[in-house]
């Protein structure tokens, strides 16, 4: 058997196991007990807790262990998986269930629309942790609004699209190595005196790795927008002007598309672990998000991510096309 048909055959599979992935995460959402990622991340903290140092070499090596390992162990996986189309296709839906969020994604959206529309703003408070790093306290109705629909955006891109298109492009070493990364880097990622230096690695990987899909992100939901009765041409102006103006590289793209798409103003200050962040604001003079944007944003994101599903399993079957198709023109 040729490498071509090989290849055509296992991309056939890939795209198999991505749908299957999906709809288990449709039905299931994420286990409530037992979730490899928990699992992960409490073997990442025992891993820390041995190698750390306030360095960025020490956290180099945390980063390059902590996601290399799993990486390696699924596609080791894989490999052994070889000739066995179903038990293949099987563990690239495990791999794919086990690192998408999107369903538990738009429930605690949900919730927190449900909260703050029936005024139960310390409810809100508590579930906005659920969604993000910010410090919510002092946060009223309307900057929770405002940090749910900025989370909801950045999200999107880290929990659904990120996800299949590292599936798509890698197979299983692909979705477990991004959900390895993502995981380390909100572990460790951030800026505080302990992570500073040490953290510096598993964010700078972060960003490589979610520059496409960010990006991926900001086109889908730009062609969304029409869902939440936004400007497909408004979503672009904004996610195009605006894209780079947020600190990060990644979040920005997603962020900016979201704020154009719903006709909202995003960004402003915000408080992380006591220290206080000005961000430049995405959105122009548009008005700032309101309750009601929160569903608009959960509905978004779903969308989102239903095309996010279609455009990576439907570029892994073009791509086994083709390659099916060259096959036989090599044969001829």
């Amino acid at each position: 058997m040729s490498s071509v048909q090989t290849t055509s055959r296992d991309l056939g599979v890939r795209a198999a196991g991505i749908a299957i992935g999906v709809l288990a995460d449709a039905v299931f959402g994420d286990p409530r007990r037992g979730h490899p990622v928990a699992v992960f991340g409490a073997w990442a903290g025992r891993l820390e807790q041995r190698l750390y140092r306030p360095t960025r070499a020490r956290g180099a090596l945390y980063a390059a262990l902590g996601a290399g390992l799993p990486t390696l162990g699924a596609a080791g996986l894989d490999r052994c998986c070889t000739g066995r189309p179903v038990a293949r296709a099987g563990l690239t839906a495990l791999a794919t269930w086990t690192a998408l969020g999107g369903t538990s994604l738009a429930r605690e959206g949900a919730r927190m629309a449900t909260a703050l529309e029936n005024g139960r703003t310390p409810q809100a408070r508590e579930l906005l942790t659920h969604l993000c790093a910010r410090d919510p306290s002092r946060l009223e109705p309307p900057e929770l609004a405002r940090a749910t629909v900025e989370s909801l955006a950045e999200n999107t891109s880290d929990a659904v699209v990120a996800p299949l298109f590292w599936a798509a492009v890698a197979g299983p070493a692909g979705v477990i190595g991004y959900r390895a990364v993502n995981t380390l880097d909100a572990m460790v990622g951030y800026r505080s005196e302990r992570y500073e230096q040490f953290g510096w690695a598993a964010a700078r990987v972060d960003d490589v790795v979610n520059l496409l899909p960010s990006r991926l992100t900001a086109v889908l939901t730009v062609a969304s927008a029409p869902v939440v009765r936004g400007s497909s041409a408004r979503a672009w102006a904004v996610w195009r002007r605006d894209r780079n103006r947020h600190p990060s590289p990644n979040a920005g793209q997603c962020e900016a598309s979201a704020a154009g798409a719903l006709g909202v103003r995003l960004g402003g200050t915000n408080v992380y672990g006591g220290e206080v962040e000005s961000r430049p604001v995405m959105g122009g003079d548009e008005r700032l998000p309101g309750i009601a944007d929160v569903r608009r944003a959960v509905r978004l994101g779903q969308c989102v991510g239903a095309l996010a599903a279609v455009v990576c399993a439907g570029a892994v079957v073009v791509a086994a096309a083709v390659a099916g198709r060259g096959q036989k023109g090599g044969a001829a």
